[in-house]
Formats: structure tokens, C-alpha cells, sequence
């Protein structure tokens, strides 16, 4: 059958395909542009296939929170290339995504690319040419006396969402350009749990040994090089200091006090600094990780519950952190790294 030039028009501008694949689509399915439009569907399909193997750690980061922040949504979609990140399709993508997220509330991806918003989905991949998926959503709600606020990095890979739960109104109404502060300390930091208390004691024991011997390691070579040692801890985790374990390290900070002569009616101004300094010393694993325990970024004198909790107190009540979201793009994908040269010799081959 002749196909027509306007045929062909009709079916690029309805699938984005390329010219010579769209009169294909028509010669093979006897100009009929909806069969033609479902054989380009699936040809894109086969070819998105194809790319299996390849690794999409790439993407975007989406956030959408409500006017009022009483919810808010992040998405993290993952491409191949930073290059089709850079896509306007791409983009409005992850802005569709997240709206979708935001309004529908799917149980999970599986859910969410079954839904006639996954066909939606397909299609638009189907056109950018690239693996493209939906690697990880959350949202968070928010009843009146509880503050919600989030915050994207300018670079769009990193979201966060975090909610508090306060005394009363008029405190979460306060509170929140304060906790969008957090969710950018959030961004920045790293955290992967609220609390320590959060820690698998299993974990905890086996990171230990670890990263004593790092630090033991990294002094050798400071020593070699006439630099000041790293404090090497016994513990690393607030999980482990126990009440024996507090009540040796008060122990021992009182015989030191007595070995370098200072006097004992004053050790009650020493010691609970030295107890501090013990403890700070001894929870590396709880600052690197958990939320609540990290040296809050604009006061490093504070935690960050401790920051928290101030500022309500400024506001005449009180504020807990209660959940965050932290969706980084890439995080914990291992990247394949290509060999360009032996793809394409396997490709002409």
C-alpha cells in the first residue's frame, strides 16, 4: 500500500518517532495509524529492552508540597545519561511523576507503572530513547499541630521532605521555615536514620571494629608525618554507653583530675564537660548518620534536636522531628563503567 506523506506527518507528530520508522510503522500495518501508533509502541519498547543491562543512575529529584504543608511528596526518576537529564521532556517527566505521587498516593512503583499514568509514562521514555525509571517516592502528611516543610538542592538531585510534631498550632505554623533549615542540613549531611536508637545493635558492633582500625591506621600514617593524632575511641554509638560504661569514664576522668593535682571541691565543674567531651568523642557513627544526633550545620555547638527544640522554645512551646525523606539521585547505585571502544566493535560485530 502507498503510504502518504501526510500520513507520515500525522504519526511523527503523534509519536515523536523518527521519519522513516513512522513509514514503516504505516506500510507494515496498511496505513492504519493506530495499529502503526501500537507497532511504534512496541518497537520502542523492544529497543528500551535492549538497554537492560545498562545502568540508569542518572536523573532527577522531584518535590511537590501543598500550600497550606500539610503533605508534601519527593520522587527520584533515574536516567542513563546526565545529558537526557538535561531533557525538557525529561523534565516535565518528573514533574508529572511527582503530581501523579502527590495526588493519587500508589502504594509503590509496581503499583504506580500498572496505572494508566505507567502507560503515560512508557510512552514519553518511549520517545526520549533512553532506560528511564521510578526508583523510590515517599510522601508525608501533617495534621494541624504538626510542621512540614522540604527543600530540593539547586542542582535538582537531592530532595527532602521532614515533619515535626509540635504543641500546638500556632508553634508548627512557626516552625516551619525553621525545619526547611533542617531539610537543607538534611541535604547536606547525609543522614540515613532519625535517631541512633534506630541502629541494629548487630550493625553497630560490626561498624566499631571498623572504623577503629581506619582511624588507627590513619594515625600511623599522621605520626610518619609528625601531624597530630585522631582521637581513637572505644565506642562509637550513643546505643553503646551504657550506665556501667558512663560510670567508668566518670571514673576514670576523676582519677586523671586526682593524678594531676586539681583540687576535688572543684572537679563538679569539670567533669560534666569531660563527660560531654567523652561522649561526643564516642558517637562518630550517631553524627555521621543519624538526624537527630548530627552537629546542627548553622550551630555546631547544638544537635540538631537540640537546635530544634530552642527554637520552639523561641516560640513559646515545643517541636520533636518525627520523620524525614532523603532522596538522593544515584545513591547507592553502582555505576557501570562502560568500554566504549568494545561496545561499538560488539555492535558492528
Amino acid at each position: 500500500m502507498a503510504v502518504t506523506a501526510a500520513q507520515v506527518k500525522e504519526l511523527r507528530a503523534a509519536t515523536d518517532a523518527p521519519m522513516m520508522d513512522c513509514k514503516k510503522a504505516l506500510v507494515e500495518n496498511d496505513g492504519d495509524i493506530p495499529k502503526a501508533t501500537e507497532w511504534l509502541k512496541e518497537r520502542g519498547i523492544a529497543k528500551a529492552a535492549k538497554k537492560a543491562d545498562r545502568v540508569a543512575a542518572e536523573g532527577l529529584a522531584g518535590l511537590k508540597i501543598a500550600d497550606d504543608f500539610s503533605k508534601a511528596t519527593v520522587v527520584e526518576i533515574n536516567s542513563e545519561t546526565d545529558f537526557v537529564a538535561q531533557n525538557e521532556g525529561f523534565q516535565n517527566l518528573v514533574k508529572d511523576t511527582v503530581e501523579e505521587i502527590y495526588n493519587n498516593q500508589p502504594a509503590n512503583v509496581d503499583v504506580l507503572m500498572k496505572s494508566s499514568f505507567g502507560s503515560s509514562f512508557t510512552d514519553t521514555v518511549t520517545k526520549i530513547g533512553e532506560k528511564i525509571e521510578v526508583r523510590r517516592f515517599g510522601t508525608l502528611n501533617a495534621d494541624s499541630t504538626t510542621a512540614l516543610n522540604g527543600y530540593i538542592h539547586s542542582n535538582n538531585r537531592i530532595a527532602v521532605i521532614i515533619t515535626a510534631k509540635c504543641d500546638s498550632e500556632k508553634t508548627a505554623e512557626g516552625m516551619r521555615s525553621f525545619l526547611k533549615q533542617v531539610a537543607m542540613h538534611t541535604s547536606a549531611m547525609k543522614p540515613t536514620t532519625l535517631s541512633y536508637k534506630d541502629f541494629d545493635a548487630e550493625y553497630v558492633e560490626s561498624e566499631t571494629k571498623g572504623r577503629i582500625e581506619a582511624l588507627k591506621k590513619d594515625n600511623e600514617e599522621l605520626a610518619r608525618l609528625k601531624k597530630p593524632l585522631k582521637n581513637v575511641p572505644q565506642y562509637i554509638s550513643m546505643m553503646q554507653l551504657n550506665d556501667d560504661v558512663m560510670a567508668q569514664a566518670e571514673s576514670d576522668i576523676k582519677a586523671k583530675l586526682a593524678e594531676s593535682g586539681k583540687p576535688e571541691k572543684i572537679w563538679d565543674k569539670i567533669v560534666p564537660g569531660q563527660i560531654a567531651r567523652f561522649i561526643l568523642d564516642n558517637t562518630m557513627l550517631d553524627k555521621e548518620q543519624a538526624l537527630l544526633d548530627q552537629q546542627y550545620v548553622l550551630d555546631e555547638k547544638l544537635t540538631v534536636a537540640e537546635a530544634v527544640e530552642a527554637h520552639a522554645k523561641t516560640l513559646g512551646g515545643t517541636a520533636e522531628i518525627t520523620e524525614f525523606i532523603r532522596l538522593e539521585v544515584g545513591e547507592g547505585i553502582e555505576k557501570k563503567e562502560d568500554d566504549f571502544a568494545a561496545e561499538v566493535a560488539a555492535q558492528m560485530g
